[in-house]
């Protein structure tokens, strides 16, 4: 599949798969939609307390490294684990612009060391920010109460519905802690439809820019695992 590194709205870089006509991030403006998304309605609610994460689709790594930005400033503690069945190749990852966009020079090498540190391997990237990425297919997924947030940023629904099945849905429900967070860019109903139907509290939320509406999910109570 051909693939093509583009400029979003807000002046950062993405990699765009012509065969579907679909991005790793919004055309919108990639680093304003993980900040919206993940970062605003997701790490924020947890304050300062030390937060394990989730990420499904790891990708370029930008909401890694946005994670990361935030918690080195608040000085709060992040487990980090990434899953992402095909890696971005290095060349690509040269390509992206995040350090700059983000006016992160000072942490120009993290953003390498998260890129460069060895697969199914926990890297400790800074004193307070810890990194696990999981070469796996989603279905693959098999964690059980270990995570407090989810970042569900798989391609869309449109391209690979499968990702968006009730089946992976239930992963994710089983992966929270009770009260966990899942958030995500999506907010088509029959997305919902599949978080509510393992479990989830579902509220729809104002969306990134280009992008109407999106959801987060709540593990309110403990559900027997499926």
């Amino acid at each position: 599949m051909k693939r093509e590194i583009i400029k979003t709205s807000d002046g950062s870089t993405t990699i765009h798969l012509q065969e579907w006509n679909e991005c790793y991030h919004s055309k919108h403006g990639a680093i304003q939609e993980a900040k919206h998304v993940f970062i605003k309605n997701g790490l924020s609610l947890f304050k300062d307390s030390p937060v394990s994460i989730l990420e499904i689709g790891f990708g370029t790594g930008l909401n890694a490294f946005i994670t990361f930005l935030e918690a080195n400033q608040k000085q709060q503690y992040i487990d980090y684990a990434g899953v992402e069945a095909y890696p971005v190749h290095p060349q690509e990852v040269l390509a992206m612009n995040y350090v700059a966009e983000l006016e992160a020079h000072a942490f120009e090498n993290i953003f390498k060391k998260m890129h460069e540190c060895e697969w199914n391997q926990k890297t400790e990237i800074s004193s307070n920010f810890s990194l696990t990425k999981r070469k796996q297919f989603f279905d693959e997924i098999d964690d059980f109460e270990v995570f407090d947030l989810i970042y569900f940023d798989a391609f869309g629904y449109r391209v690979q519905p499968e990702l968006w099945s009730t089946e992976i849905f239930q992963k994710m429900y089983n992966s929270l802690k009770t009260n966990g967070v899942l958030v995500t860019y999506a907010a088509r109903g029959v997305v919902k439809r599949s978080m509510i139907e393992v479990g989830f509290k579902v509220e729809k939320l104002a969306g990134p820019p280009g992008k109407r509406e999106m959801f987060r999910a709540v593990k309110e109570i403990t559900q027997q695992s499926i």
